[in-house]
């Protein structure tokens, strides 16, 4: 069974981990969830979930600043991975327990570490506070970069922090 929103939060508080989460109507998309700013201050992400093309090695889950532009080619060679293309619901659903529009790093404490790959724009390290989905698309918990990564590690999940301004 797939983590909820309250394991996952309650997973954070009994980690030490200060997060704020805040509840708003269901956004699918970075237009959607920008009508949000003036209440969430701090660094705003995108997530990609991304299935190696043909078939070898392990699923890639990028999380980046909202405004990045790249290919997700150019973004999984600087990963390490080879070509990709994007993973469909039902993998998504499998493999992170997640539903699209919701898709968030908090997603891999469902997956095994050897299932996924985790890579995360460095640009978003230098925000006090980012925003991700806590499992919904209904929500949003803000919580230190570096936090996020202690708390992933934890879990087994190692992050590849990607310089991504010149590419």
């Amino acid at each position: 069974m797939p983590e909820t929103p309250e394991g996952l939060l309650a997973r954070l508080t009994a980690a030490g981990i200060a997060a704020e989460t805040r509840h708003h109507p269901a956004v699918f998309t970075v237009a959607e969830s920008q009508d949000l700013r003036g209440t969430l201050p701090g660094g705003h992400t995108k997530n990609l979930f991304l299935r190696p093309a043909k078939g070898d090695g392990p699923f890639l889950l990028a999380t980046l600043e909202e405004s990045r532009q790249i290919s997700i080619n150019a973004l999984a060679r600087l990963a390490g991975s080879g070509k990709v293309t994007m993973g469909s619901a039902e993998e998504l659903l499998a493999i992170l327990g997640l539903t699209p529009g919701s898709v968030t790093p908090f997603g891999l404490v469902n997956a095994p570490p050897a299932r996924i790959r985790f890579v995360m724009d460095a640009g978003l390290m230098r925000h006090p506070r980012i925003w991700v989905h806590p499992l919904v698309n209904t929500a949003s918990t803000g919580l230190a970069p570096q936090d996020l990564l202690e708390f992933l590690a934890g879990l087994g999940h190692e992050t590849r922090l990607l310089e991504l301004d010149g590419a």
